[in-house]
């Protein structure tokens, strides 16, 4: 019978109308959503239109999933750029694969890291589950050759045991943690700390090149108890790394979950070059969500492809013997991952395209989506709100619709101190994704705010330090702004990447001409300048306006003397930057210093939960 199923979904998706793949066309595109209920309207999405290079080493780069293994569902542009589905996907990989042999290529699928915190899929569980367990179960079914751990396997001990325990496993040692451990028992009871995944691999491709790959993450510092991760530039002295890369392969594939520029990678690098000046060295980053490629010499290329499954990297190489200094003939590219792209790439039409295992793939990210109850809806909304396209002043900005209406009220239900006055304080990083006017369901709450931070508080505080500490954090005429600068630095190393995708996204926005702004023949999307020579997207886009927003928010203040005393209500992530700087307003004053044994539990709600409580009350 479950035969049979998948049998009638293949037959239902091969007859449908075969792409036309010509130069500068759009497509209608047939999109599934996370209801499980087939979608009505179609949606135009617009074509690559130059083949991709091939070289003796080929790459297939993701990064930063977080979760979303169904694709972007959406209408509302540019989510249809990024609506193929981790099934899609499958068979992409299985017929590049199949045309590398054809070449007599070497193609390597890599992935570096941060499958956890993102979507339902992944964060939906039921009480008592881990999250990403069952997504992962279905991530692995795909032939990664080389993976890396992220920072966000590491935020709770559960999650990053169920990855030492049941993912890891599964990789034959090619799932890579080269300074990140984790704290275990070992048979006698005995706490020890042993890599997550292997400190490094050595393999040979298809065709017999020898690589060999570590696994980076960067300098992270929120990782859970009973768990570490070594400073970059310690595990470069390490003597099990000189050891590694002392023997000479044909390449080094470095993957790791660290930017490929302003971090550490260079450490990495220049230690291997102080060994093997000449080797080909491939590097495959991640973390800040961008698309970026830089070369390191003229034997190099790193390539960082984005998030969310918006991006699918592709990096290639033509090797020589490795006994002259001439540059190395790379290229890359940034695909927008649906069903336009991986078909334009393998020349297939939807009667061919889609393979066994792709569609049970996708089959299975249905079935979970289900078994989760993805579909169930807490309300309708009646607009969109952006994180970063909408002026943080204006009714769409969703940090703005959080802070000043989403949070006060969720966290006031059933709360003891909800008729106290108070301030809320939140990094904007706290929200994940913009939300789409319609149905808003549990797969939704979760995607645009998966993270489970708690609201804590100091009481007693008066109002007239209160009110001082969101101008204190923000405004570059303070001299406090070098105090803010190092909290928001002190956020990155705990792994708030929002400035920097932001600053991304920014430069896009301003770097584009206005008639490319405009451009009546263009969707919206990614449009990249990287440090690499040519062209580096796929599909040409027009650029996503851009607004600045706030490194933090507040809530609207509270209409009370500035001797009252109030509640201070902030998020337990940025919890000793708030007490840091409300000393230092109040230092010299006649108020009380505060320290961390003031700061107290506010209420029982997560921010993964608030949009939930809101949409129940006010969208029904």
């Amino acid at each position: 019978m479950k035969f049979l199923g998948i049998l009638s979904v293949f037959v239902a998706i091969a007859i449908t109308p075969a792409f036309a793949c010509e130069e500068g066309h759009e497509h209608e595109h047939e999109r599934r959503d996370s209801s499980v209920k087939p979608q009505t309207p179609t949606v135009s999405i617009a074509s690559p239109t130059v083949p991709l290079v091939w070289g003796d080493i080929n790459i297939i780069h993701t990064t930063d999933s977080h979760g979303w293994l169904l694709g972007h569902q959406k209408t509302s542009p540019p989510e249809p750029n990024y609506s193929g589905d981790f099934g899609d996907f499958s068979s992409f990989v299985q017929h590049m694969k199949a045309e590398a042999d054809r070449r007599g290529v070497d193609l390597l699928l890599i992935d570096s890291g941060d499958l956890h915190d993102g979507t339902g899929l992944s964060d939906g569980f039921p009480a008592g589950g881990v999250d990403a367990h069952d997504s992962n179960a279905i991530f692995s079914e795909l032939p990664y050759d080389v993976l890396a751990i992220g920072n966000h396997e590491l935020y709770i001990y559960a999650n990053t045991l169920d990855v030492y325990q049941n993912f890891a496993p599964k990789w034959n040692g090619r799932y890579l943690s080269s300074n990140v451990n984790i704290t275990v028992a070992d048979k006698h009871g005995n706490a020890v700390s042993t890599p997550v995944g292997s400190r490094f691999t050595k393999f040979k491709t298809k065709r017999g090149r020898k690589v060999t790959s570590l696994g980076v993450l960067y300098d992270f510092t929120g990782n859970d108890k009973n768990t570490t991760v070594q400073p970059v530039a310690a595990m470069v002295q390490e003597a099990w790394f000189k050891e590694a890369i002392q023997e000479q392969p044909d390449v080094f594939v470095l993957v790791g979950h660290m930017p490929v520029q302003r971090d550490n990678w260079p450490l990495v690098f220049n230690a291997i070059r102080a060994v093997h000046p000449l080797t080909p060295i491939l590097i495959l980053g991640g973390h800040t969500h961008i698309r970026d490629c830089v070369q390191l010499d003229n034997r190099s290329m790193s390539l960082e492809s984005g998030r969310y499954m918006e991006t699918v990297g592709w990096l290639t190489v033509k090797l020589d013997d490795n006994k002259s200094n001439k540059p190395l003939t790379f290229s890359r590219r940034y695909l927008d991952p649906n069903r336009v792209t991986y078909q334009f790439h393998t020349g297939l039409g939807n009667l061919l395209f889609n393979t066994l295992q792709g569609i049970t793939i996708s089959a299975q990210l249905q079935g979970l989506a289900k078994r989760f109850d993805l579909s169930q809806a807490f309300g309708t909304a009646p607009q969109d709100y952006f994180l970063s396209r909408a002026a943080f002043t204006s009714n769409q900005s969703l940090p703005g619709f959080f802070i000043r209406e989403v949070v006060p009220f969720a966290i006031s239900v059933n709360n003891s101190r909800a008729s106290i006055p108070n301030v809320i304080l939140s990094n904007s990083g706290s929200q994940r994704f913009d939300l789409f006017a319609g149905s808003f369901t549990k797969n939704d709450q979760l995607t645009v705010s998966p993270f489970t931070d708690a609201f804590q508080f100091i009481e007693n505080v008066p109002f007239s330090v209160a009110s001082q500490i969101l101008d204190d954090l923000n405004d570059s005429n303070l001299p406090s702004r070098k105090r803010a600068e190092e909290s928001m630095a002190e956020l990155y190393r705990r792994g708030d990447v929002s400035m920097r995708f932001n600053e991304w996204l920014q430069d896009q926005w301003e770097r584009a001409p206005v008639e490319r702004r405009t451009a009546q023949n263009l969707t919206v999307g990614y449009v990249t300048t990287d440090s690499c020579p040519g062209a580096g997207d796929d599909t040409l886009h027009s650029p996503l306006t851009f607004f600045e927003v706030p490194d933090f928010i507040g809530s609207n203040l509270p209409n009370v003397s500035s001797s009252d005393l109030i509640d201070v209500v902030f998020l337990d992530f940025i919890a000793s930057s708030v007490v840091t700087i409300l000393n230092q307003i109040v230092a010299g004053t006649d108020t009380q210093n505060f320290s961390t044994a003031d700061v107290k539990s506010y209420t029982d709600i997560l921010t993964n939960e608030v949009f939930g409580v809101y949409a129940q009350a006010k969208w029904n």
